[in-house]
């Protein structure tokens, strides 16, 4: 009987130990860190992002640097589930060199799924005087076609832009009749977001939606970080997709 008790012991403890380990990293998240491994070019590195506080929450703000127009756009951009903002801020260095204020929201456990209407107290404070388009990698762009048609049903409509990089409307999500312009960036070897649900998640758009697919691209390539479990395997280099990314991004923003 003791030794028994003394196997259940052992594999109770694995068994807790196991479960730490697992939800250590989600418990405890990376620091926001700015700049790192995130300036592509001179141009880029000119960019001086910031953090700052918005209702409580941090955020990654990058703003076009000295001698550079500021357009009337701001672009939100929603992380992926469990991905550190600044994964993105290649993206938002990118975008503000060509004169486009870009804010990356901070989620509880780097979860957009814990507030997917955070975009509004981040319009309120930058996007006076202009359109939004809002942004989102996988699980956040989920998110923010989610929050999109929540302030629909509500009759309100805080954003004329929706880009979504390798993600899709969950269900009730319905966008199919909104006056929004609408952009999907589907990555050619997704392993990680299903490209038949991807591609499927244009009927729940509007009937103007473009889709653009990345050749050779994985779901990973949207953000710098790092190779993802169940991921497909490359055959582009992550320069040029990001080449893509960007240049179908800027066109959709531009148009």
């Amino acid at each position: 009987m003791r030794r028994v008790a003394r196997w259940l012991g052992v594999v109770l403890a694995v068994a807790l130990a196991a479960g730490v380990g697992v939800a250590w990293p989600i418990l405890v998240r990376a620091p926001l860190v700015v700049g790192q491994d995130a300036i592509t070019d001179a141009a880029s590195g000119r960019v001086v992002p910031v953090v700052e506080t918005v209702a409580g929450t941090d955020n990654l703000v990058a703003r076009p640097p000295a001698g550079v127009d500021e357009r009337d756009v701001l672009v939100i951009v929603y992380p992926g589930g469990l991905v550190r903002p600044q994964a993105y801020e290649w993206l938002a260095r990118a975008l503000a060199v060509r004169g486009y204020v870009t804010v990356i929201p901070v989620f509880s456990f780097d979860l957009a799924v814990t507030d997917p209407g955070r975009a509004g107290a981040l319009i309120e404070r930058f996007g006076a005087g202009k359109r939004v388009v809002l942004a989102g990698h996988s699980l956040g762009g989920a998110m923010a076609a989610q929050y999109l048609a929540d302030e629909r049903k509500a009759g309100r409509q805080p954003a004329s832009g929706l880009v979504l990089m390798a993600a899709y409307p969950p269900d009730g999500a319905d966008l199919s009749g909104a006056s929004l312009q609408a952009l999907s960036l589907r990555a050619e070897l997704d392993g990680v977001a299903d490209p038949a649900k991807v591609a499927g998640g244009l009927r729940l758009l509007p009937p103007a939606a473009r889709e653009v697919v990345i050749d050779g691209a994985v779901h990973s390539f949207f953000g710098r970080y790092g190779p993802q479990s169940g991921d497909g395997v490359p055959t582009t280099s992550r320069a040029e997709a990001e080449d893509e990314i960007l240049a179908a991004i800027t066109d959709f923003l531009a148009a």
